[in-house]
C-alpha cells in the first residue's frame, strides 16, 4: 500500500477538484437543454402532463440531494473527502448512463431522484480544499473553484443540445457518464490527502457538531443565506425566456437571444469571483458579502423597468458579477467558523440549504408572475435579497465576525 504523502500540494489539489467541479458541472448541464424532449420521448405527449413531468424530473434531483447531502457529509468526516469525491463520481457515472437506458417516465424519475441521491462532488471539492488552502487564501481559492461548476454549467447546454441534435436524446446520457468517468479517473490519479478514518463510535452527533462550532448561531444564519442566495438566483429562471419574449416581440432569434440574456450572469462570475474572493482575503468576506448582496438589489429592481433585451442583458451581466463572490463568501466564512473535524458536514448541510433553494426559487417566482405579472418578479426577488442584507449583517455584527486574517 503507497504511503500517505508527506506533503499535500493543495495547488495541484485545486486544479483537479477545479477540473472535477467542472466535468460535474457539465454533465449534469448537458441534459438540461432537452429534458422535457426526453420526457416526450418516454411516452408524456400531453402538453399538461408534459410540464408537470419535466417540472418533477427536474426538482426531484435537487429533494434528494438535500435530503442526502448531510449523510454524505458525515461520512466525509469518518472516511474522508476524496473518498466521497470518487463514490460521488462514480455513482453519478453509472446512474447517468441508466438514464439513458430508461423505457419509461416512472424509470426516469426514479434514476433523477438517485442522481440526487449519489451527488455531492462540489461541496466535498469545496470541503476537501478548505481544509487544505491557507486562511488567508481561502477566499481566493473557493472562488476559484466556484468558477470550475459554473463554467460546466455554461458550456453543457451549448454541448448538450449540439449533440442531440447530431446524435439523438439517449446518446447524450451515455457521453456525460463517460465525462463523469473521466471525473473519476482524474481524482483517483491526481487528488491527494491525509487522512485517518475516524471510528464511528468517536463520530460528534449533530448536536455536538453546533456546540463544535465558534458561532454556531452565526453558522445557521449563513445556511439561511445560502438558501436565499438561490432563491434569489432561481425565481427569475421560469420567467426569463418569456419576458425576454415580451420586450423583444416578434424577435427571429428568441432563441439565441434568451440564451445570451441566461448565460451572461455565469460568464459574469467566472471573472469576478477569484478577484472578489481575493479581495475578500485582505478586507474580509463578510463585507463583500454585504456589500455585492446590497448592489444586487439595485441591479434587480430596474430590471422590472428595461425596455430592450440589451438593457435587460446589461444589467444581468452586473448582476452575475455580484453574484459570483456571494457563494464563495459563505462558504469562507464557514470554514473560518468551523473545524476540519466537522467541515464535511458543515458544508454538506449548506448544500442542503441551497437546494431547497434551487427547488423553493422557480416556484416562487412562477408564483409571482401567474399572480402580479413578469416585472413583479424582480421586485418581489430584490425585497428578498433586501431581506438578507439586513439579516446577514444583523446575525455578522451580533456574532462579532470580524476575522483578523492570519500572515504567512
Amino acid at each position: 500500500m503507497t504511503p500517505a504523502p508527506t506533503f499535500i500540494n493543495w495547488k495541484r489539489n485545486l486544479f483537479v477538484a477545479w477540473l472535477g467541479c467542472f466535468l460535474t458541472g457539465a454533465a449534469f448541464s448537458l441534459v438540461m437543454p432537452f429534458l422535457p424532449l426526453y420526457v416526450e420521448l418516454l411516452g408524456v405527449s400531453s402538453p399538461e402532463k408534459l410540464n408537470m413531468w419535466s417540472g418533477a424530473v427536474f426538482s426531484i434531483t435537487f429533494l434528494f440531494s438535500a435530503i442526502a447531502s448531510p449523510i454524505w457529509g458525515g461520512l466525509a468526516d469518518r472516511k474522508g473527502r476524496k473518498v466521497m469525491l470518487l463514490r460521488s463520481a462514480l455513482g453519478m457515472a453509472i446512474v447517468m448512463m441508466l438514464m439513458g437506458l430508461a423505457q419509461n417516465v416512472w424509470q426516469f424519475l426514479v434514476l433523477r431522484a438517485l442522481l440526487g441521491l449519489l451527488g455531492g462532488f462540489v461541496p466535498n471539492a469545496n470541503a476537501l480544499i478548505a481544509t487544505q488552502v491557507p486562511r488567508n487564501k481561502s477566499g481566493w481559492a473557493l472562488g476559484t473553484l466556484s468558477t470550475g461548476a459554473v463554467s460546466g454549467a455554461l458550456i453543457g447546454p451549448l454541448i448538450g443540445g449540439l449533440l442531440a441534435d447530431l446524435y439523438g436524446l439517449r446518446l447524450v446520457f451515455f457521453i456525460t457518464a463517460l465525462v463523469l468517468l473521466v471525473c473519476f479517473i482524474t481524482t483517483v490519479l491526481f487528488v491527494q490527502e491525509r487522512f485517518t478514518p475516524v471510528p464511528k463510535k468517536d463520530m460528534l452527533s449533530g448536536r455536538q457538531v453546533l456546540a463544535s462550532l465558534k458561532n454556531p448561531r452565526l453558522v445557521l444564519s449563513l445556511f439561511v443565506t445560502t438558501l436565499i442566495i438561490q432563491v434569489a438566483t432561481g425565481s427569475i429562471a421560469p420567467i426569463l425566456t418569456l419576458y425576454v419574449r415580451e420586450l423583444a416581440g416578434n424577435s427571429q432569434n428568441l432563441a439565441f437571444i434568451s440564451g445570451m440574456i441566461a448565460a451572461v450572469p455565469g460568464m459574469a462570475a467566472l471573472l469576478s469571483a477569484p478577484r472578489l474572493g481575493k479581495l475578500g482575503d485582505r478586507v474580509g468576506p463578510e463585507r463583500i458579502l454585504i456589500s455585492m448582496m446590497a448592489l444586487s438589489v439595485l441591479l434587480l429592481i430596474p430590471m422590472s423597468f428595461v425596455q430592450a433585451p440589451w438593457q435587460l442583458g446589461l444589467l444581468r451581466f452586473l448582476l452575475g458579477a455580484t453574484d459570483g463572490a456571494l457563494l464563495p463568501a459563505v462558504q469562507t466564512l464557514l470554514i473560518y467558523n468551523s473545524s476540519s473535524q466537522v467541515a464535511g458536514r458543515i458544508f454538506s448541510y449548506n448544500q442542503s440549504f441551497r437546494d431547497v433553494g434551487n427547488v423553493s426559487g422557480p416556484l416562487l417566482g412562477a408564483f409571482i408572475s401567474a399572480s402580479y405579472g413578469f416585472r413583479a418578479v424582480f421586485f418581489v426577488t430584490a425585497l428578498v435579497v433586501m431581506f438578507n442584507v439586513v439579516y446577514s449583517w444583523w446575525s455578522l455584527q451580533r456574532s462579532a465576525a470580524r476575522i483578523k486574517l492570519p500572515r504567512d
